[in-house]
């Protein structure tokens, strides 16, 4: 997807959700213009997409926003009766929404807990109650999660897991300290202060890269993995609020999808795992993606990821949004429509084109799957 169409998809925002009518103008030859589409591109793409007349309601991840309304925009071409609304609130709040009935699927940068805290019935259990059939993970947006900064005067950083352990539980305070030299050979580090932004908001981005932190720098980073922040800095609300923090503050650093760090034009450090500085691209994604063991059982493909990879080229901080839905609808005909909508996100023509934007495309092996689990939904 190109910036503009980005641009014209943000003016569809309405107050209080990221409301998306698919019933878009765009054309479908993948140009910038939303003015202009050709007939027979118009018409070649119904014939491959399964259309539906009516409205879908989705929340959650804001990492996958813009590769959801993507998506959305060009289903939105081809199914001109169809009406997709998504509200990028974050991975908890629309697991919360989810069970409680209140949206059609939910979007999550983590899969359904399948063990409660303190006596509590897990998501997945509370899923299942409220679908009356098991609720499918089904990993479909590959966001990468860059560690994005702001330096003057530097354009290329190398960060290792234990650096980064220090730099986000506020250990290290300046740019130029002995740890982060000592992996940047050649590059002039100001002194500095450091201004770590997290997110505020309970977070499937703050779950993903907590993770990474505990698993390859676990004596840096003791505290558990959680959707809540447990390090160092200043809290800002969703993905966008760190990134705008990050790119108006001098020594800004921060952990986030790499679409914003795109958009907003931040520095993004290369990350040694320990074979050597991986720049993240979708290529090096990819390769870490394409290793990851299936957590989940027969068509539910929760994702097992390898934070502390070694594997020569795989870039480590990864996150997979799932769009979590219920493997046997209770409204037949809704669940006919999410899985139309559901099917062409999966498409390989839609992942493709979100390398464009910041994410990485499903491996064709994990895509193969997520079509075959959404062809089972009913």
């Amino acid at each position: 997807m190109k910036t503009t169409r980005l641009a014209q998809l943000a003016s569809l925002a309405v107050v209080g959700s990221m409301a998306l009518a698919a019933c878009g103008s765009d054309n479908t030859t993948g140009t910038t213009s939303a003015e202009g589409s050709s007939s027979s591109a118009s018409a070649s793409e119904s014939a491959a997409t399964e259309c539906f007349s009516g409205t879908i309601n989705a929340e959650g991840s804001s990492a996958q926003k813009n590769a959801i309304e993507e998506a959305i925009a060009s289903y939105g071409e081809a199914c001109k009766d169809a009406k997709l609304n998504y509200n990028p609130t974050g991975s908890g709040a629309g697991i919360k929404q989810f069970i409680a009935g209140q949206v059609d699927f939910a979007g999550s940068d983590s899969a359904l807990k399948t063990e409660g805290k303190d006596g509590a019935q897990s998501e997945a259990a509370q899923a299942e109650a409220f679908c009356g059939s098991p609720a499918w993970n089904l990993p479909m947006v590959t966001g990468p999660i860059a560690i994005a900064f702001n330096v003057k005067g530097v354009d290329k950083l190398t960060i290792t897991p234990a650096v980064a352990a220090d730099i986000f539980s506020g250990k290290i305070t300046t740019w130029n300290d002995a740890k982060i030299a000592e992996i940047n050979k050649g590059v002039t580090l100001p002194a500095t202060a450091i201004k770590v932004f997290f997110r505020s908001d309970e977070s499937g981005t703050t779950e993903n890269f907590t993770k990474y932190l505990k698993a390859a720098a676990p004596e840096g980073w003791t505290a558990d993995a959680s959707k809540k922040w447990t390090g160092a800095g200043e809290g800002k609300e969703k993905s966008a609020g760190v990134a705008e923090g990050v790119k108006s503050t001098d020594g800004g650093v921060t952990y986030v999808e790499w679409s914003y760090a795109k958009d907003n034009k931040l520095g993004i450090a290369s990350v040694d795992n320990g074979a050597g500085a991986v720049e993240l691209t979708g290529e090096s994604v990819g390769k870490a993606v394409a290793v990851a063991e299936q957590a989940g059982t027969g068509n539910d493909l929760a994702l097992k990821l390898d934070y502390a990879t070694k594997e020569a080229g795989a870039y480590p901080i990864i996150l997979v949004t799932y769009e979590i839905v219920c493997s046997k609808n209770k409204d037949a005909e809704k669940g006919k429509n999410i899985k139309a909508f559901l099917k062409h996100f999966a498409s390989t023509d839609v992942q493709k084109g979100l390398e464009e934007i910041g994410y990485a495309p499903l491996p064709k092996e994990v895509e193969d799957k997520v079509l075959t689990a959404i062809d089972a939904l009913s």
